[in-house]
């Protein structure tokens, strides 16, 4: 958990069967809220939006107070700077990409203007469809489109709910990579919302999980992943490594292709991408083998070297981190981890079958 808190929040808010209280304080990182559906992620993030008002406690971001019951202060969303993108991207349906993305950048005083209008509409690859109606969009280019406008009013905080849920793996991919530069170059504090424990892990460098409106465990995601208390709100059979790696060279015509990620080269399955350019891929935790020894005559064609870091026995599973210049999650049993007899440091071999991985974009 990062020491320096840019968001610090104890709050309240009663519904008819349900009750939200919970308090944190956040870093200026990416801060994710997961939890299974109906836990109160996405109440705990309007409150702090100010889209919904607590009943009771305080919200304040960067030492500003947007919310405190005591004082009767309640900052309303407008005035707090921050932005938003929802779920199903909330664009403004009449007006054309390059109007959506102006819309709040034209209300921003010039001298509160920190990011580069061009600079937003290139990093986000937007500048062919400027002049598109957002009606006629894909999926994954609304949510561009969404970002775009919530980062170019130069907010103090972007927070993020459920951004890839309706959105099919390719486009998760290409999502995921721009909001890994955003977090990158722009540095903007994030709180991300999510039910995914895949996206979470890939994005985020703490992660406050949350059920039935309260608080079961907080920290830094690493720790947390691997920590008995997230074991009941979270589903680690669907557990997805997303690997952003750089395509070795041009793949055209080819029937497989070879990218970098960390240290290590992995042959995937046939992406259209040129040298250099940014991939991100996916393959789930309990699809990797793990070797003592190079293996012999089998027909996988990843075989990589890796360093075990963590172990993390949770019941019948067993989480292990290896390092690949990457962290690399794999998912074994009990029995596997006595057999091997591997331990923090032990070197081993990801054994991983190229129909395994998926290009997510």
């Amino acid at each position: 958990m990062t020491a320096e808190r840019f968001i610090d929040f104890s709050i309240r808010k009663k519904f008819p069967g349900f009750d939200l209280d919970c308090e944190a304080g956040f870093g200026p990182g990416v801060t994710a809220i997961f939890g299974p559906s109906g836990t109160g992620k996405t109440t705990l993030l309007n409150c702090l939006a100010g889209m919904v008002k607590p009943d009771d406690g305080q919200i304040t971001v960067d030492g500003r107070t947007v919310f405190s019951s005591a004082s009767k202060t309640d900052v309303r969303p407008e005035k707090r700077g921050f932005g938003y993108v929802f779920q199903d991207s909330a664009l403004f349906p009449h007006k054309s990409v390059g109007d959506n993305i102006r819309y709040g950048y034209n209300l921003t005083p010039a001298e509160s203007r920190e990011v580069d209008l061009d600079h937003l509409i290139d990093m986000l690859g937007l500048s062919p469809l400027m002049n598109r109606n957002v009606k006629n969009l894909s999926g994954g280019e609304k949510q561009r489109v969404a970002l775009a406008r919530a980062l170019a009013i130069s907010p103090k905080l972007l927070l993020m709910d459920e951004p890839l849920a309706s959105l099919d793996a390719r486009f998760k991919g290409t999502i995921i990579s721009y909001l890994k530069r955003i977090v990158r170059e722009l540095k903007i504090p994030m709180v991300y919302v999510s039910h995914s424990l895949s996206e979470v892990t890939a994005l985020s460098d703490d992660t406050l999980a949350i059920e039935g409106g309260r608080a079961v465990a907080f920290g830094p995601t690493p720790t947390l992943l691997g920590s008995p208390a997230l074991a009941s709100v979270a589903d680690y059979a669907t557990l997805e490594n997303i690997l952003e790696g750089e395509a070795l060279a041009s793949t055209d015509g080819q029937s497989a292709s070879i990218i970098r990620v960390g240290d290590v080269e992995l042959l995937v399955p046939a992406l259209e991408a040129d040298e250099g350019d940014t991939v991100m891929v996916s393959v789930r935790a309990g699809d990797i083998i793990l070797s003592l020894d190079v293996p012999q005559k089998i027909s996988a064609r990843n075989i990589v070297k890796a360093v075990v870091r963590e172990i993390h026995e949770l019941g019948s599973q067993v989480l292990v981190f290896a390092d690949v210049g990457e962290r690399v999650t794999v998912e074994i049993t009990p029995g596997a981890l006595a057999d091997l007899g591997l331990r923090e440091g032990s070197d081993v071999y990801l054994v991983i079958k190229t129909n395994s991985i998926t290009v997510m974009g």
